[in-house]
């Protein structure tokens, strides 16, 4: 039989080492010719699958592929938001038909527990049609929500230790802009990402692991009303003089009204659901005088600010990845195992995507402090490993970071043109 040809697509929010998961898997793909064929990037996701839209990886040139390494983001084959419902039933055979068109044998998906759901819904699909498709869930999301609480299933995703080290530098930069503007800013609160869990807000804490700034951490989880909130702010400005309160988009404003995307997810982006202003206005209110920012997307695509250690392990999840799908292990995902011992060392292994679908692990309780506005010492031993300690290198020309830019090659369409059901 002929090596059976492969398709790559990414879902969901981006982050600065999402393409050297998909550098490991194309580079994994191209070294083994005799089982894998053609390489083809869905355009957008899954989106790119259901329109037939195949950007041909393999007429790329090798160095654009490195070029990946440092790419931020996904603008390379694109990702996307779009949701596969358990009633999807003309998207799933839609999907058949773009394998069965294109002679595939090899499907990866790349993202967080949604899009693990949505590969093993393919996978399932592919099994009952009698299909022999591989499908492979690869792990990405900056939120760190992915994965079970004893952490056994996997460890932390890819993308989380850059998203934790752009926190740790932002704050030690906050803490200066603080420090001397304090007289007319002394209270500068700030608005992170990460849903409804604390992961990322918690990272603002490796940036003072000695607990020396007049620093507060407000975690989705971490309970606290906005009478309390003043009430720590105001006890910190008497023993300070300032303050810096870093709180997690998912803190919840008592007040309702929010936006959501196409997965039913809460958009805290969104004008509707800035958390940072209402804590601003209350504050206010409340006479402390305080000011606040929301830092962008830069948080998942500041590739300046992207861990060495995340790079690597994003791509030794690709390359776990494709060795899974080379032994024809359908319906797992790549995973990353913390080893025990006194040195920080990961092992790669699989786990069925039946248990990674869907799932959304929470900031553990243990790890929130007792005053419920800082973190213990156990994460900061747990996250301070993910940051690395060395600067990326970006490559440069005439000034400017040179990122990979493939050619707009894409597979001849075979079939009839197709709208997603959920358009």
């Amino acid at each position: 039989m002929p090596p059976g040809n492969v398709i790559i697509a990414q879902s969901g929010g981006p982050s600065p080492v999402i393409n050297n998961t998909l550098r490991a898997i194309i580079n994994s793909c191209r070294s083994d010719p005799q089982n894998f064929g053609k390489i083809y990037g869905a355009w957008h996701g899954i989106e790119g699958v259901l329109k037939e839209e195949l950007l041909d990886i393999t007429a790329q040139d090798s160095k654009e592929i490195e070029l990946l390494r440092n790419t931020p983001a996904a603008g390379s084959i694109g990702t996307c938001r779009y949701k596969i419902t358990e009633r999807s039933e003309n998207d799933l055979n839609r999907i058949t038909e773009v394998f069965i068109a294109h002679n595939i044998g090899y499907f990866f998906y790349i993202g967080g527990n949604d899009s693990q759901h949505t590969a093993l819904k393919i996978g399932k699909k592919c099994k009952e049609t009698g299909l022999e498709v591989v499908t492979v869930g690869v792990p990405k999301t900056i939120d760190n929500d992915l994965g079970d609480a004893g952490f056994e299933l996997i460890d932390h995703t890819p993308g989380y230790g850059s998203v934790a080290r752009y926190w740790c530098c932002y704050t030690q930069n906050l803490n200066e802009e603080n420090r001397g503007s304090s007289p007319v800013d002394p209270v500068m609160v700030v608005q992170a990402m990460g849903r409804r869990t604390g992961f990322i807000p918690a990272a603002a804490r490796l940036a003072d692991p000695q607990r020396e700034m007049p620093l507060q951490i407000y975690l989705a989880e971490s309970g606290l009303s906005f009478p309390e909130l003043a009430e720590n702010v105001k006890n910190c400005l008497g023993l300070h003089g300032r303050c810096m309160v870093i709180v997690s988009e998912g803190m919840s404003s008592g007040t309702g009204g929010s936006q959501k995307d196409s997965f039913g997810h809460i958009q805290y982006g969104s004008a509707k659901t800035n958390i940072q202003q209402a804590v601003v206005n209350y504050l206010n209110d409340s006479g402390i005088k305080a000011r606040g920012q929301v830092p962008g997307t830069d948080q998942r695509h500041a590739m300046v600010y992207a861990s060495e250690t995340d790079l690597l392990e994003a791509y030794r999840v690709g390359e776990k990845a494709a060795e899974i799908a080379l032994e024809g292990q359908n319906g797992w995902m790549a995973s990353l195992i913390r080893e025990a011992g006194p040195y920080y060392n990961i092992r790669y292994d699989k786990v069925a995507l039946e248990k990674m679908a869907l799932s959304e692990r929470v900031f553990p309780g243990k790890w929130i402090s007792g005053n419920r506005y800082d973190v213990t010492d156990e994460y900061i031993e747990y996250a301070l490993p993910l940051i690395g300690s060395e600067w990326v290198r970006i490559p440069l020309e005439n000034g400017r970071q040179r990122f990979t830019r493939f050619k707009p090659v894409f597979a001849e369409k075979k079939l009839n043109k197709y709208i997603p059901e959920n358009y």
